[in-house]
């Protein structure tokens, strides 16, 4: 595949790359590169060119136009624009019409048109689009930091601002695809957009090159220029690495270190904020970053307690997370928001327990390694509250050092470049049945994923074979997970794709569009689930109730709220009863004996499978369901042909109700397999099938996933 880039902010080049040097050289830069480093050596795209845009004078040389060839496979085309000097990235909007119609001209005068284009920022959007409308390629996009919520962590917006949302509002409603790096992008921050659209949204996880930062040493050179700074340099180290940009907000963990006399006692703070040849020589917006950090620190008397070295060099980033965990410290991500976090998956790999802001992909990382505290950035005493707790406690510190390794092992290139380089080839050539979606499906069969449908590498690897040969069989899932959770961990297990995906506890429907890459939204069904719906009285009601804690930001939905319970099998009855005192009718789902979800009344995943069904004019005999827990059960009782895994839980069998279902011998996938056969014998007596009760091969590698679904 061909695919070209288009990334106009920044100073991109092949060789050492000087992060840090603007405001608009940071991760997107370093996210591009080593994508398509990733992508070229693992055979996902023959050939990349990145297209970009040429300038002259500061903030160095090397940037002019022309081609820079990086590789056989790889070049970096700079094309001139209107204005020739460097420009920010909040003045690119001027450029865009002459470097899409220099890009244009240079595409019409190739011997090959590229397969697909991906935009890097709202900008790149722009241009991504007169080239779709001019030339027919496709694009995908990838925003990297989005104005809305630019906008609401400042509290604040100019005419530059909102002139750059309306952009990236126009990008998201021409994209076939939007690459996000975390949950917390695709569900949170894109959300605010009149054109979100969640089924035209991936997560994929940006890889990492980290294999060199676990094992490395501490540098003397560094050991000197941080030292120089404080009065005692073996103190455990709280470390910062940032550029100095407001968004950032690492004045404020200076201010949580000056306002806590424990921490000082107990550690020094070393902020490495970006590289700089003197406060003159930065733009405005940096130059008052370090400025402020220099006024807070004069205001607390932080001399000999804070180190705040002008440079350090790309080569010594892995010594300098070496620097701080041998001496036990900690590193810290206080940005308003953060939307992925590079720099937390580096000090994980080099063994450094975590805090981190709690608006963004830290979200993520931190739920996928374990290894840390998220913490609002906007409140210096939690920041100086999380550092404490880790400081304070030594086995909490060597639990959450050894769990960063994990990080290492979730997110790598090569993952990253075969379901990045999957995605677009599927856009280029949508796949054929049966993935693709059925018109006229024979049956359906819909499955819970966690514990269900993974949880059995062998079992997944069976299915996937078994799925092959189902001819008019429509596949779909149904999840507590939100879209994009279910999407990440069936595309991790390489598990097929759903023609319909029944997400956050039968709240929302999914359906896969002709390409069979990309879902839409079933608006007539999050219009009938809405009715009667009210989401604030709800969560008022249950603000204070004992026995019940709600769960993290991410797991709430528009149309769910969820809790942790206490264990108390009465909990869920309690709930409903206060809510009904309150005159509100819900429904209240318990399972796996601590999670909790209250719902629409009309919302369950039974009722949402009962929907699908009819949409596909299937009567309920031809409908297979397959679970393996209380979140299931409305989905047991609805439909005959219930499955039960052979791992259930919650004692489903013996529930009211279920007493139809057939309960497998096999575990997982095969279990579902186990149960289809089942029924099929039962209403075709000569189709080939297991003879009732009668067990698949035993599984093996069992997985418990970490879900509360």
């Amino acid at each position: 595949m061909y695919v070209l880039h288009i990334a106009l902010q920044g100073c991109l080049r092949a060789g050492t790359v000087d992060y840090g040097i603007t405001a608009d050289t940071g991760g997107h830069i370093r996210y591009l590169l080593d994508l398509v480093n990733a992508c070229v050596s693992g055979g996902e795209a023959r050939r990349v060119v990145m297209a970009t845009r040429a300038f002259s004078g500061a903030p160095g040389p090397g940037y002019e136009a022309g081609e820079e060839r990086v590789s056989d496979a790889v070049t970096i085309l700079r094309l001139a624009t209107a204005d020739p000097a460097y420009l920010p990235k909040e003045e690119l909007w001027r450029e865009t019409p002459s470097f899409a119609e220099a890009l244009v001209r240079w595409i019409e005068q190739q011997d090959e048109r590229p397969d697909m284009i991906h935009a890097h920022y709202a900008d790149a959007g722009t241009v991504a689009a007169v080239i779709e409308e001019r030339l027919g390629i496709p694009f995908v996009f990838t925003a990297h930091s989005l104005g809305r919520v630019k906008r609401a962590v400042m509290g604040e917006g100019d005419d530059a601002l909102e002139r750059r949302i309306a952009i990236e509002e126009a990008a998201l409603g021409r994209a076939s695809l939007v690459v996000a790096s975390s949950r917390d992008e695709a569900e949170v921050q894109y959300a605010d957009y009149a054109a979100y659209d969640p089924g035209r949204i991936r997560v994929i996880p940006p890889g990492s090159d980290l294999d060199g930062f676990g094992g490395a040493a501490g540098s003397r050179r560094l050991e000197q220029e941080i030292g120089r700074f404080l009065i005692d340099p073996a103190k455990p180290v709280i470390l910062a690495l940032a550029r100095p940009v407001r968004k950032k907000n690492l004045p404020a963990l200076v201010r949580a270190f000056g306002e806590s006399a424990e921490l000082r006692a107990r550690a020094n703070l070393v902020v490495m904020a970006g590289n700089r040849a003197g406060l003159d020589a930065l733009d405005t917006e940096m130059r008052g970053e370090v400025e402020e950090m220099l006024r807070l620190v004069d205001q607390y008397d932080l001399y000999g307690h804070v180190a705040y070295p002008k440079t350090h060099r790309p080569e010594e980033v892995a010594a300098i997370y070496a620097y701080a965990r041998q001496r036990r410290g900690l590193f810290v991500n206080p940005a308003l928001n953060e939307p992925f976090g590079l720099t937390l998956l580096e000090a994980s790999a080099a063994g450094l327990p975590l805090v981190a802001t709690d608006s963004g992909g830290p979200n993520d990382i931190i739920e996928m390694c374990r290894n840390g505290e998220l913490v609002d950035p906007r409140e210096p005493a939690a920041i100086a509250g999380a550092c404490l707790a880790i400081l304070r406690d030594p086995a909490l510190w060597d639990r959450y050092s050894a769990a960063g390794a994990r990080a290492v092992a979730a997110y790598d290139w090569p993952r990253h470049a075969r379901r990045y380089g999957e995605l677009l080839r599927s856009l280029k050539a949508p796949p054929k049945a049966p993935q693709a979606p059925a018109e006229r499906p024979e049956q359906l069969l819909v499955c819970d994923i966690d514990n269900t449908l993974v949880g059995c590498e062998d079992g997944i690897r069976s299915f996937n074979g078994w799925r092959e040969k189902q001819d008019g069989l429509a596949f779909g899932v149904a999840t507590g997970r939100s879209f994009h959770s279910a999407m990440a961990i069936l595309e991790q297990q390489e598990a097929p794709r759903p023609q319909v995906m029944i997400t956050s506890v039968g709240s929302e429907i999914y359906h896969l569009d002709a390409n069979g890459t990309t879902y839409r939204a079933d608006r007539s069904w999050e219009a009938l689930v809405s009715r009667g719906w009210e989401r604030e009285r709800v969560a008022q009601t249950l603000r204070d109730m004992a026995g019940i804690r709600p769960q993290a930001a991410l797991e709430q939905r528009r149309h769910k709220l969820s809790y942790f319970s206490d264990g108390d099998p009465e909990t869920a009855a309690r709930v409903h009863a206060r809510l009904e005192r309150a005159g509100l009718r819900c429904s209240v789902i318990h399972s796996h004996g601590r999670y909790l979800d209250i719902l629409p009344l009309r919302a369950s995943k039974g009722t949402a499978v009962n929907w699908v069904r009819r949409l596909y004019g299937l009567g309920r005999d031809a409908v297979f369901v397959a679970g393996d827990s209380g979140n299931d059960i409305e989905m047991l009782r609805a439909i005959p042909q219930a499955i039960i895994v052979g791992n259930f839980s919650d004692g489903l069998p013996e529930l009211p109700g279920l007493g139809h279902s057939y309960v497998a011998r096999a575990t997982h996938a095969r279990g579902i397999i186990e149960g289809v056969a089942h029924f099929r014998a039962k209403a075709l007596p000569s189709a080939k099938a297991l003879p009732s009760g009668k067990a698949l091969p035993a599984t093996k590698a069992l997985v418990s996933w970490p879900s509360p679904y």
